[in-house]
C-alpha cells in the first residue's frame, strides 16, 4: 500500500514538473516572439514640435504672484510606419525657472495613425499665481530686457498599437522651450486683437 502511494506521489510530482516547463517554455516563445517583433518594427518616440506662442497676459502683480494666459500650437508626429499611438489623458502647463506658473489644461484622447500629424492649440493660463518672489521679479527683469525663456509641458500616457494588438499605458513626457521676444521693439511678433503672436519652430524634448 505504500509503495503504491509513492508511485502515485512520483507521478504527480512528475506532472506537476512537465506543466511548470511547459509553462516556462510557452512564457519565453512569448516573450521571444514579442523582443523579435519590437526589434523588426524598431518603435521611435512620438515628436513634438512648438510651432508658436501667442500672448494675452503675462503679467507680475507682485513678486510673487504671476497672471498668464498663452496660446501655443503644438505639432505632434507619429514616425512610425507600423506603429500607431494612443494619446490619453494629456495635460499642458507653462513652466519658468522651474516653477510651474500655469493650471494644467486638457488635450482630448486621440489616436495617431501611422506617419500621422495632430495639431493642438491649447490655451494655458493661470490668474494670480503664487510663485518665489524672486521670479516675479526676475520675469519683470527679463520683460525690460526684450526676451523670456519658458517651457511648455506636456505629461500624458500613451499606448502603442500594432494591427490589432493596443500595449498598456507608458508614461509621456515632452517638454518644448520657449525663447519669445516679448518686449523687445524688434521682436517678430504678430499682433492678433489684444495679443501677440510669436512664431517659434522649437523642437521638443519627449521621454517615453
Amino acid at each position: 500500500m505504500a509503495k503504491n502511494c509513492c508511485h502515485h506521489e512520483d507521478r504527480r510530482k512528475k506532472i506537476i514538473q512537465r506543466c511548470c516547463a511547459g509553462l516556462l517554455i510557452f512564457v519565453f516563445i512569448v516573450l521571444l516572439i514579442i523582443l523579435l517583433v519590437w526589434a523588426i518594427l524598431q518603435p521611435k518616440k512620438p515628436r513634438f514640435i512648438l510651432q508658436d506662442a501667442t500672448i494675452f497676459s503675462l503679467n507680475v502683480s507682485a513678486p510673487n504672484v504671476i497672471s498668464t494666459t498663452v496660446q501655443v500650437t503644438i505639432n505632434s508626429r507619429n514616425p512610425n510606419s507600423k506603429i500607431g499611438v494612443y494619446y490619453d489623458k494629456l495635460a499642458v502647463y507653462a513652466a519658468y525657472h522651474n516653477q510651474q506658473i500655469t493650471y494644467y489644461t486638457t488635450i482630448p484622447p486621440v489616436y495617431q495613425g501611422h506617419k500621422d500629424v495632430n495639431i493642438w492649440s491649447p490655451f494655458v493660463y493661470g490668474t494670480d499665481v503664487p510663485v518665489a518672489p524672486y521670479n516675479g521679479l526676475a520675469l519683470n527683469q527679463d520683460k525690460s530686457n526684450g526676451a523670456i525663456y519658458m517651457i511648455f509641458k506636456i505629461n500624458g500616457r500613451v499606448k502603442w498599437k500594432v494591427g490589432s494588438f493596443v500595449s498598456g499605458r507608458y508614461h509621456l513626457h515632452v517638454s518644448c522651450p520657449a525663447y519669445i521676444p516679448i518686449g523687445n521693439s524688434r521682436n517678430t511678433g504678430i499682433v492678433v486683437g489684444t495679443a501677440i503672436k510669436y512664431q517659434l519652430s522649437q523642437s521638443c524634448k519627449v521621454s517615453v
